[in-house]
C-alpha cells in the first residue's frame, strides 16, 4: 500500500487536564455517544474508561434502526467502533455513519474512531480507504511508532497493538500523523478534536476469545497471526497499551467543550 503519510505536528498541544468524578463529587457527567455494528458488540474498554471518568454511555446501533442524533449538544463526545463490514460498502448505514461525522467535526466535539471508525472518519475527510495491494491484513500484535506529534499529544504509547482488519486509509489532507506502521502505514491520526486508529485498544480479554474463535476466515489471510501469538502478545503488551489508553481517553474527553460540561451539572 503506497498511502502518503505525512510527520507533519505543527501545533500539537499535550491533552488538557482532566476533572474525572470521585466517589463523592455527586455533579453529572453529560453521556458519550457510542456506536456499534453488531448486536453482540461492546464498547469493551474504551467503555470502561469513559465511564469510569463519570460518563454514561448512549449506545446505539444504526445498522438495526437506531437513529443518530442531529446535534451532539447533549453529548460529551462520540465514538464509532469497528466491525467486519467496509466504509467502502454501499449499505445506507455505512453512507449515513460516514455522513454522520460532518456532526462532530462542525460542532467540534471530541470524537474517536476505532478501526472501522478511522475509515469512516477517513472517507469523510476525503481520503481514499482500500486493502493491502498485497492482500495483507494486520490480525494480530503488531508493532507502532508514534511520531513526534504523537509524542508531544500523548505520551508512553505502547510498542505493538491490537489489529483486527484488512482495509487501511490515506492521511486525510490536513490531519497529523500520530503513529505509523509496516504495511499499513497510517496508524494513528488527528483532524482538530477528532482522533483515528486503525488498531484496536479497546479489545478486552473476552473479546479477544470471542473474536479468534469466531473470525477464523481472516485469520487465515496473508500476514494474519496464528491464535496462540494472540494471547502470548497480550500476555507481553497489554500492560502498557491498556495504560496508555486510559490515559487517551482522560485527554480526548477533556478536549469537550466546558459549556457542555456545565449544562449537565445544572
Amino acid at each position: 500500500m503506497s498511502f502518503r503519510s505525512n510527520n507533519n505536528h505543527e501545533n500539537v498541544l499535550p491533552f488538557p487536564g482532566r476533572r474525572t468524578v470521585g466517589a463523592t463529587d455527586p455533579t453529572p457527567l453529560p453521556p458519550v455517544l457510542i456506536v456499534l455494528h453488531q448486536e453482540t458488540s461492546t464498547p469493551g474498554r474504551v467503555g470502561n474508561a469513559l465511564r469510569a471518568l463519570g460518563h454514561p454511555l448512549d449506545i446505539r446501533r444504526p445498522r438495526f434502526g437506531d437513529p443518530l442524533p442531529e446535534t451532539l449538544d447533549r453529548h460529551a463526545g462520540a465514538v464509532i467502533f469497528g466491525g467486519p463490514m467496509s466504509a467502502n460498502d454501499s449499505d445506507d448505514y455505512v453512507r449515513r455513519e460516514i455522513d454522520w461525522i460532518e456532526v462532530p467535526l462542525r460542532e467540534q466535539r471530541p470524537f474517536l474512531g476505532i478501526c472501522l471508525g478511522a475509515q469512516m472518519l477517513a472517507k469523510q475527510l476525503g481520503a481514499q480507504v482500500a486493502p493491502h495491494h498485497e492482500g495483507r491484513v494486520e490480525v494480530g500484535y503488531y508493532p507502532i511508532r508514534p511520531t513526534e506529534a504523537g509524542h508531544a499529544l500523548c505520551p508512553d504509547w505502547p510498542e505493538r497493538v491490537y489489529h483486527w482488519h484488512g482495509e487501511g486509509f490515506q492521511l486525510p489532507r490536513g490531519a497529523k500523523l500520530l503513529a505509523e506502521g509496516d504495511d499499513f502505514p497510517v496508524q494513528a491520526y488527528q483532524h482538530d478534536h477528532a482522533f483515528g486508529f486503525q488498531f484496536h485498544p479497546d479489545v478486552t480479554y473476552a473479546m479477544m476469545h470471542r473474536w479468534t474463535t469466531r473470525g477464523c476466515v481472516r485469520m487465515d489471510s496473508p500476514g494474519a497471526q496464528p491464535r496462540h501469538l494472540h494471547f502470548e502478545g497480550r500476555a507481553a503488551h497489554d500492560v502498557i497499551e491498556r495504560a496508555w489508553l486510559k490515559n487517551f481517553i482522560a485527554g480526548w474527553i477533556g478536549r469537550a467543550p466546558r459549556a457542555i460540561m456545565l449544562d449537565a451539572a445544572e
